[in-house]
């Protein structure tokens, strides 16, 4: 019971070519970060190998809720407060044009249904006016709902529908963004754990492990926080009730339904939340029971729980991912802690380090430098 659902999936054996040592770039790490950064660069010209200590997408990205989100962890009013308004801006938009271009590759592993963000209660009302006022405000699209459908009538107190937003199967996005970066020429290395970045065979090297990295990396111990989040998958239920993302309490509850009719819900983690600040990949009776209560309030009696399992991501300080080379070196880079918003930020910010590499940096890697908190 604790495989990930989406990882069950039966797929063919990746194949990618085998490269000559030495190469251009050396990726740890082939998630979501990972296989957007080599599949940049493999288009670029460049001779890149990514090295995996499991198989593609066995971390975060194969082990989360599936939500494909606009933004960053902080709601967009708090992003206008914290990096101004220019540059809040530039970050939704920066991940609009992501989840355009998930589209156009992930195929049937996405879903774009857009998402709900809902009230649990008359002080998560305000909060949520805040935001939907502020993106308003800034052209970005936004629907508020103060009549919602059952089940969710009479429990949440309204709700802003974000419409670029969207479902994943994450595991089978990613092992398609690989297959797409090994047919660009990529060499993907599977149970290839590396130790020292410094016996890399490769003129750069690129850390994208996000919440699995801090020992690789002392740097990093210093900045990302290894955070877990536990999830469940119950049985197929009789409507689907839920096909978009929904999210509530600051994003402490998160569920919805695939076209399965399975509820996926995650979170819970303030149920228990010291405990929930570790890199140990394994669940916890506290939150499972958790999860499981919530899943029976909200469709009216008990499913089955066919898998459960938790997953580990890194957040940093401020709740923005840190992207870029390390501070006092070109060689290496990082990018990593996405704050639980690695769906897209990572796809998008492993192509921004990509294009920064092969020489065409983009404004936004301003907004993830690692230098603020390193």
């Amino acid at each position: 019971m604790g495989e990930s659902y989406w990882l069950q999936e039966q797929v063919p054996p990746l194949r990618s070519p085998r490269l000559d040592d030495p190469i251009d770039v050396a990726i740890v790490g082939a998630g979501v970060t990972g296989c957007s950064c080599a599949l940049t660069l493999a288009r670029g010209g460049l001779r890149v190998r990514v090295y995996e200590a499991r198989t593609v997408a066995s971390g975060a990205s194969g082990r989360n809720g599936g939500f494909a989100l606009r933004g960053g962890a902080p709601p967009y009013d708090s992003a206008r407060s914290q990096l101004g308004v220019e540059r809040a801006r530039l970050l939704w938009a920066f991940t609009e044009r992501a989840l355009a271009r998930m589209a156009e590759l992930a195929g049937d592993a996405f879903r774009p249904e857009g998402s709900l963000r809902l009230a649990a209660d008359a002080g998560e009302r305000s909060e949520l006016e805040a935001e939907f006022a502020a993106l308003r405000e800034d052209g970005f699209g936004a629907e508020w709902l103060d009549d919602l459908p059952s089940p969710l009538a009479g429990r949440f107190f309204g709700a802003i529908r974000h419409p670029p937003d969207g479902a994943l199967q994450p595991a089978r996005w990613v092992r398609r963004l690989a297959a797409h970066a090994a047919d660009a020429g990529v060499e993907i290395r599977e149970h290839s754990r590396v130790e020292d970045v410094d016996e890399l065979p490769a003129e750069r090297v690129v850390v994208a492990t996000d919440g699995y990295g801090a020992d690789l990396l002392p740097e990093l111990a210093q900045t990302v926080t290894a955070v877990r989040g536990q999830v469940i998958v119950t049985e197929p239920l009789p409507e689907r009730l839920f096909p978009c993302p929904h999210y509530s309490r600051g994003g402490y509850d998160y569920w919805h339904q695939p076209p399965d009719r399975r509820l996926v819900l995650g979170g819970r983690r303030d149920t228990e939340l010291d405990a929930e600040f570790t890199a140990e990949e394994a669940t916890t009776p506290q939150i499972q029971s958790a999860l499981e209560s919530f899943a029976r309030e909200l469709v009216g009696f008990e499913p089955a729980v066919e898998a459960r399992w938790a997953g580990i991501w890194g957040r940093t300080r401020d709740e923005y991912p840190v992207v870029g080379p390390l501070p006092g070196q070109d060689r290496v880079w990082v990018a990593t802690g996405y704050s639980g918003h690695g769906n897209v930020l990572g796809f998008a910010c492993g192509e921004l380090v990509g294009r920064a590499l092969l020489g065409d940096p983009q404004p936004e890697l301003g907004l993830f430098d690692p230098s603020r908190l390193l």
